[in-house]
């Protein structure tokens, strides 16, 4: 099984590809909306602006060769902005559109706290979830953002900063974190590793 990468020029392609190869897991980095048509399983890491990423997305033509292959059943797992993109849209970039899978936006973290939320934290687990199977109750993971999606009843797990936010999504096909599992040290490959074992 072959990891599909969608590479939109996010600066922390190399980084996951790197975490997958040390799980053994062949990858393939691409572009093409072809490429993303016949994966066997979707990886959409993302780090920087919101509308950078959506203009990619739009640029390239990948928005519709995505969306159809998640419609299909395709195991998806999506980093950072790779979750917040499967929202109807952000306020970080209010007038462009997300891939609108999961009902409401993404909302800026509150202003009583650090930004950007950077650093190690923990997530608060709603219910036995697959992607964190193996993982301690008390594990930690790295943060980088200043937007999320606030009081979502997609929310899987939840984080803490200033709110809690979705830090993992599981509904069918679609997984979604919002830290970093490429810098989250053996927590973080453990769900890179659940994740290649539900898409094999």
């Amino acid at each position: 099984m072959k990891v599909t990468i969608l590479d939109y020029g996010a600066g922390n392609v190399p980084s996951v590809e790197r975490a997958l190869q040390r799980l053994g897991a062949e990858s393939l980095r691409t572009d093409s909306p072809k490429e993303i048509s016949k994966a066997e399983a979707l990886l959409l890491p993302g780090v920087g602006h919101y509308a950078a990423l959506v203009r990619a997305l739009d640029e390239k033509q990948l928005r519709a060769s995505l969306v159809d292959a998640i419609h299909r059943g395709v195991p998806f797992l999506g980093i950072c902005l790779g979750l917040q993109v499967l929202f109807k849209s952000s306020e970080e970039a209010p007038r462009l559109q997300g891939l609108n899978l999961l009902p409401g936006i993404v909302s800026a973290l509150p202003p009583g706290v650090k930004l950007p939320h950077m650093g190690w934290n923990q997530i608060n687990a709603k219910r036995d979830l697959p992607l964190l199977a193996g993982i301690d109750a008390g594990a930690h993971f790295y943060f980088a953002h200043s937007f999320a999606a606030l009081d979502s009843n997609e929310a899987a797990a939840t984080c803490s900063h200033g709110a809690d936010f979705a830090a993992v999504i599981e509904r069918k096909n679609i997984h979604a974190v919002q830290f970093h599992p490429e810098k989250s040290g053996d927590s973080g490959a453990r769900v890179l590793q659940n994740f290649l074992r539900l898409a094999a």
